[in-house]
């Protein structure tokens, strides 16, 4: 159950077209109950724990009172939202997704950041692009 300290965070990462193994991974980093692990300690101020699944990882900090303040999230070629593949295929009608890397940074001041590395492949030629959650190339 995620405690009420990161409906915060989940409010500012969770995207409804995100690929389920990263939103399963989110819930997970927000149900952690830092208090309850065998980390905890009273004289500690910040906690640092990474969840894993084979295709990405999230390294969270929580604070002392199980809140996440801020975290490095990593996943490696995971369902492209529609928005992202939409905006791919406008733009780059005759190429394919190779392989994607999917990065969000979250603070508890800034809320989240997404982006998504992606490589394009069209026969022999190769291209690097980076897109937002929105669809914007940057």
């Amino acid at each position: 159950m995620v405690t009420a300290v990161n409906y915060k965070y989940l409010n500012a990462i969770t995207n409804e077209e995100e690929a389920l193994p990263v939103q399963m991974l989110e819930r997970k980093a927000a149900a952690y109950n830092i208090k309850e692990s065998e980390l905890y300690s009273d004289e500690y101020e910040f906690y640092t724990v990474s969840f894993f699944i084979p295709n990405g990882k999230i390294v969270a900090v929580y604070n002392a009172d199980g809140q996440i303040i801020r975290t490095i999230e990593k996943f490696k070629d995971i369902k492209l939202p529609e928005t992202v593949a939409k905006a791919v295929v406008d733009r780059f009608p005759k190429w394919e997704v190779d392989s994607d890397v999917y990065r969000v940074s979250y603070t508890d001041e800034k809320g989240s950041n997404k982006t998504y590395k992606l490589k394009l492949k069209n026969g022999d030629e190769r291209m690097k692009v980076k897109i937002d959650e929105t669809g914007t190339f940057q």
